[in-house]
């Protein structure tokens, strides 16, 4: 059986290191990128079988020229995962950080997914994976940007699952899953008092079981669809004191 090839964009820490151990234990051949160089040397110098690590900051570096040299050392591609981001509580930190953000959560994530799906379409198959977020279901006034560009993700990545559906029709069988984690426990957010929340390594299973079935929209953890229902129905007026 031909082993399976994934790529995980910011898959040396947090959310993305959990997918990408779930993707190893399960015999895929893996590439990943960070931002993070004292992790990524680590990683290098693990010795760990079929993974392939590569710098890559998505706001400066090409990233075209990095895909396609990940894709050349895995030797083929079957799904691509993004799972890089930035978020900021909103503490008068002004324009220019929250906009730094934005060139990741929006601009980086079009690139990507954008650049993934023209690829899957000259393959003629293709996953590609988006780490959203149940942030981006509402608006919130302590981190705006952030669920504002999580609400961006949900929405380009329902465009592409239209698309997607058109063209499995045609024999282009490609396929989008939108995955939207509520709290998990990363460096990040270590310490501070959260409900639900998964750890990295439980996050990371959940998803490769969602990724497997090839679902089109997934939390996690799964308790996580009450809070999405719930925050449907609740009345604007509800929503504006969250």
């Amino acid at each position: 059986m031909k082993q399976k090839k994934a790529i995980v964009i910011g898959g040396a820490s947090g959310i993305g290191k959990g997918i990408t151990d779930a993707l190893l234990a399960n015999r895929y051949e893996v590439g990943i990128t960070g931002i993070e160089k004292d992790i990524i040397k680590n990683l290098q110098d693990s010795g760990k079988e079929n993974l392939i690590i590569e710098y890559l900051d998505c706001i400066t570096d090409d990233i075209s020229a990095t895909m396609t040299e990940l894709i050349e050392r895995l030797d083929g591609l079957d799904v691509l995962i993004f799972s890089a981001g930035i978020g900021n509580l909103n503490k008068n930190i002004g324009y220019e950080i929250e906009n730094n953000a934005n060139q990741l959560n929006v601009l980086a994530f079009t690139e990507i997914a954008d650049w993934s799906y023209r690829f899957f379409e000259k393959q003629g198959y293709g996953h590609f994976v988006g780490i959203s977020s149940v942030s981006g279901l509402f608006g919130s006034r302590v981190a705006p940007a952030y669920h504002a560009a999580k609400s961006y993700q949900i929405a380009y990545m329902e465009g592409l699952r239209q698309k997607a559906s058109k063209d499995r029709k045609s024999g282009i069988s490609i396929y989008i899953t939108d995955i939207r984690p509520g709290f998990v426990i990363t460096p990040l957010t270590e310490g501070k008092r959260l409900f639900w929340a998964s750890t990295i390594e439980t996050a990371g299973k959940q998803i490769y079981r969602l990724i497997h079935k090839k679902a089109t929209i997934g939390y996690v953890s799964k308790r996580w669809q009450i809070v999405a229902i719930i925050i449907k129905i609740l009345p604007r007026w509800i929503r504006n004191r969250m």
